[in-house]
């Protein structure tokens, strides 16, 4: 399985980005997808998720209710959209995927990842 992502760029407090995690070597239905960033100095941290199969989603507290996960099936992408985007979103931002099944506590878990995009910068500032 590989993972390209991309849509990260400098935006202004409050804007919006929509990165996208495009797969490969595996359907989107056989996947679970994470976002995970990891920000100057920080560790790296999960943002949002979407199981196989059924596909639901999660998100972090830091992000929920300002980003959406969904998927392309057609095109085999899966998208975070970011919105009313805060300084403290800054960070680079990394799809990841497993094969494995996982309840959803799990998914939050970036060990439990086999596959990683290279990772796309998101600068949020004025």
């Amino acid at each position: 399985v590989q993972l390209q992502a991309s849509g990260g760029g400098l935006v202004q407090p409050g804007g919006s980005l929509r990165l996208s995690c495009a797969v490969s070597g595996s359907t989107l239905a056989d996947v679970t997808i994470g976002w995970f960033r990891q920000a100057p100095g920080k560790e790296r941290e999960g943002v949002s998720w979407r199981r196989r199969g059924g596909g639901n989603t999660s998100y972090s507290n830091s992000v929920k209710n300002r980003f959406a996960i969904s998927r392309d099936n057609a095109k085999n992408t899966v998208y975070l959209q970011m919105n009313s985007l805060k300084p403290e979103d800054t960070a680079v931002y990394y799809c990841a995927a497993t094969r494995r099944g996982l309840i959803m506590g799990r998914c939050r878990d970036d060990g439990q990842y086999d596959y990683w995009g290279q990772g796309t910068l998101v600068t949020v500032s004025s």
